[in-house]
C-alpha cells in the first residue's frame, strides 16, 4: 500500500475514527445549552477532523475546504449569532433575550430559550470550526512557500 505515510494503521484508524468523532461533536453541540462551552468544543472537534484529514491524507484529503469557503463559513457563524440577538431586539426584547424570538408556534418561554440557544450554539460551532481550518490552511501555505 503506497500512501502518504505508508502506514496501513494510520489510514485505517483515520477512516474508522472520523465518523465517531463527528457523531460525538454533534452530540456535544446539541447538548451545548446544558454544558459549558459545548459549541466551542463541537466546533473544535469538527475543525480538527478536517485538519486530521489534511495531515493523514496529505495529497488527497477526504475533507477539503478552501480557505475562502472557510472564511465565508466563519462569517456566517458570526452572522447567525448576531442575527439571533438582533431579531429578539426587534420584538421588544434585549439582545439575546430568547423569549422575544418571533416563533409563531405555541412555544413556552423555556422552549424558545432552548431553540434560541441551539441556534447560537450552531453559529458558534460553525465559526470555531471554520477558524481552525483557516488557521491551519494559512500555516500550511506558509510552510509550502
Amino acid at each position: 500500500m503506497k500512501t502518504e505515510f505508508e502506514s496501513v494503521v494510520l489510514e485505517t484508524t483515520f477512516r474508522y475514527m472520523t465518523p465517531f468523532i463527528l457523531v460525538y461533536s454533534v452530540y456535544v453541540l446539541f447538548h451545548g445549552e446544558y454544558i459549558p462551552g459545548g459549541a466551542f468544543q463541537a466546533g473544535g472537534l469538527i475543525g480538527m477532523t478536517v485538519v486530521l484529514s489534511h495531515l493523514v491524507q496529505e495529497k488527497n484529503p477526504f475533507f477539503f475546504i478552501q480557505i475562502k469557503t472557510a472564511v465565508v463559513l466563519a462569517g456566517m457563524g458570526v452572522f447567525l449569532f448576531i442575527a439571533t440577538g438582533v431579531v429578539s431586539m426587534f420584538n421588544s426584547g434585549n439582545f439575546l433575550e430568547f423569549h422575544a424570538l418571533p416563533f409563531t408556534l405555541n412555544m413556552s418561554d423555556a422552549s424558545r430559550h432552548t431553540l434560541g440557544m441551539t441556534i447560537i450554539e450552531i453559529g458558534i460551532a460553525i465559526c470555531v470550526a471554520a477558524t481552525i481550518i483557516v488557521i491551519f490552511t494559512a500555516l500550511q501555505r506558509g510552510r509550502k512557500d
